[in-house]
C-alpha cells in the first residue's frame, strides 16, 4: 500500500472472504449528488451508523460508501473475536477505572444482543458460536501478566476458569503453553460471512456503493465529498473508514495504522483436527501484545494470526514463513503445517488506546481507533454515532462521550520511529509468547 494512498489496497484477499460464495459488488452509482447521509466506511462501524440512520429516519437517502468490496476491508480480515470486556482498563474517563470497566461492559453487551437480534432476524449465517476464548500463556513472564488480570475480572464481577498446562494441552493439543484460563466473554463468528449478511439486510433506503474510494471531504453547507468519478452533497458525513481518516485530513494527530497477519490452514481431516484439541471450536488470545492470537474453527480449518507492520505489508512470503514458523512451533507432531490463504490487514491504533469517537464539526461525526478489537466494539460504536447524527441522546452515548479521548500523537518522522522502535521493543517481550 502506498502511504499517500487515502484508500486501503491489499497484497492478497482476506482468506475469510475467499470461503464464501462469489458476491456481485454493489457498484451502482447514485442516481442524483445529495444525500441526507453519507457513511464512510462499510465495515462494521459503517454497516452499523448506516442502519441505525437508517432505521430512526426511513424517509431519509443514506449513502454508505466503500473503497474495497464488502468482506475485503479491515472487517473482514480479523480473528473474528466478538470479545464483550475492556480491553484498555486506563481507559478512566470520568469515574473510577471499575466503574467505567462496568460501563464498557454493559455498552458491549448492549451491542452484542443488537448484533444478534438482526442476525436472528435477517438469518445470517456467519457460524455465531458463543463459548468464550482462552488466554495462554508460554512464558514465566506471560504468566504473571494473565495473573494480574484476574483481580480485574473479579472487580468487575467477570467469570473465569483458571487451567493448568496439562488441561490446556488437553483443550488444545499442544504442550506450549505453561498456564492460562478461559472465560466466556466471547462469540466466535466467520468476519466477512457476518459483514456480508449485514451489508446485504441494510435497510431499503441506505445505498451501498462499493470500490468507489473517496479521495477528499470539504467542509460546507452542505459538504461535500469527492469520490473517484463523482462529487456529493450532503448536510451529514459519518466518518468510519478507521486509520484512513487521517488520510481525509482527520485524527492525523489521533490515529495511526499497523499491519497485522493472519493464515488459515486447508480443510483439516478428522485426524489433523483431533491433534489440535478436544473441543470443536476455540481461539487463544496470547498473554503478550504482539505474540501469536490461534483459532480452530468449526468448519474445520485452523487460524494462525501474528506479526506486525508500521503503514507497510510485509512481502507476503516473508509473512507466510512467519506463521507457518509460529504454528509449527506450537504443533511440532503434525505432518503438515500447510497454509493455504495468507493475508494482511490494516488495524487503527491510539497511543492511550481510546477510541477516537463523536462530533468532529457541525454534521460532521467520527468513530476510529478500535485498537484491534474492532468488530464488537465498532459495532457498538458506529450504533452510537448513527444515533448521535439523527439528534437521539442516551446514558450509552453519554457513557460513550465520557470515555477518555486519544493521546496526542507526534509528527513523521519521529512517529515511524517511535512506532517501530515500539513494536521491536513489544516484540522482544513476547519472546516465545510469539
Amino acid at each position: 500500500m502506498s502511504t499517500f494512498n487515502p484508500y486501503p489496497t491489499y497484497n492478497k484477499n482476506s482468506g475469510w472472504n475467499a470461503l464464501l460464495a462469489a458476491r456481485i459488488p454493489r457498484t451502482t452509482r447514485p442516481t442524483g449528488p445529495h444525500f441526507d447521509a453519507i457513511v464512510i466506511g462499510s465495515g462494521v462501524t459503517g454497516l452499523a451508523a448506516a442502519r441505525r440512520i437508517g432505521e430512526l429516519e426511513p424517509e431519509s437517502r443514506v449513502l454508505l460508501i466503500d473503497a474495497s468490496s464488502i468482506g475485503e476491508g479491515s472487517s473482514g480480515r480479523n480473528s473474528g473475536f466478538l470479545i464483550n470486556l475492556p480491553h484498555n482498563t486506563g481507559m478512566s474517563g470520568h469515574g473510577s477505572p471499575a466503574a467505567v470497566a462496568k460501563k464498557q461492559i454493559a455498552l458491549y453487551n448492549g451491542g452484542l444482543a443488537w448484533l444478534k437480534s438482526m442476525i436472528d432476524q435477517h438469518k445470517i449465517e456467519c457460524g455465531w458460536n458463543p463459548i468464550g476464548k482462552y488466554h495462554a500463556a508460554a512464558t514465566t513472564d506471560g504468566e504473571k501478566a494473565l495473573r494480574e488480570s484476574l483481580p480485574h475480572y473479579q472487580e468487575w464481577g467477570v467469570g473465569f476458569r483458571e487451567l493448568s498446562a496439562d488441561e490446556l494441552a488437553h483443550r488444545l493439543g499442544t504442550h506450549y503453553y505453561r498456564y492460562g484460563y478461559h472465560n466466556d466473554n466471547n462469540v466466535f463468528v466467520q468476519p466477512a460471512a457476518l459483514v456480508a449478511g449485514l451489508a446485504d439486510s441494510l435497510p431499503a433506503n441506505v445505498q451501498l456503493w462499493e470500490n468507489e474510494p473517496v479521495l477528499a471531504i470539504e467542509k460546507g453547507k452542505p459538504h461535500r465529498v469527492k469520490t473517484r468519478t463523482m462529487q456529493l452533497t450532503t448536510p451529514r458525513v459519518i466518518i468510519a473508514n478507521n486509520g484512513f481518516a487521517s488520510r481525509l485530513g482527520f485524527a492525523r494527530d489521533r490515529v495511526f495504522t499497523i499491519y497485522t497477519y493472519a493464515a488459515l490452514t486447508p480443510q483439516l481431516d478428522s485426524q489433523a483436527l483431533d491433534a489440535h484439541g478436544s473441543d470443536a471450536e476455540w481461539g487463544v488470545i496470547p498473554a503478550k501484545r504482539l505474540g501469536t492470537t490461534l483459532r480452530k474453527v468449526q468448519s474445520g480449518r485452523f487460524m494462525v494470526r501474528s506479526g506486525y507492520s508500521y503503514n507497510r505489508e510485509l512481502p507476503m512470503q516473508d509473512v507466510r514463513n512467519l506463521l507457518a514458523l509460529c504454528y509449527r512451533n506450537r504443533y511440532p507432531h503434525l505432518q503438515s503445517h500447510a497454509l493455504e490463504h495468507v493475508w494482511g490487514g490494516v488495524t487503527a491504533l491510539t497511543r492511550n488506546g481510546a477510541l477516537y469517537f463523536g462530533r468532529v464539526d457541525e454534521g460532521i461525526f467520527i468513530s476510529i481507533g478500535c485498537n484491534g478489537a474492532g468488530m464488537l466494539k465498532g459495532t457498538v460504536f458506529g450504533k452510537l454515532l448513527g444515533e448521535m447524527a439523527c439528534g437521539h441522546q442516551s446514558t450509552e452515548l453519554a457513557d460513550a462521550l465520557g470515555f477518555q479521548r486519544p493521546n496526542w500523537l507526534p509528527p513523521e518522522p519521529i512517529r515511524r520511529l517511535a512506532v517501530v522502535g515500539a513494536i521491536r521493543y513489544q516484540r522482544r517481550l513476547a519472546g516465545s509468547e510469539r
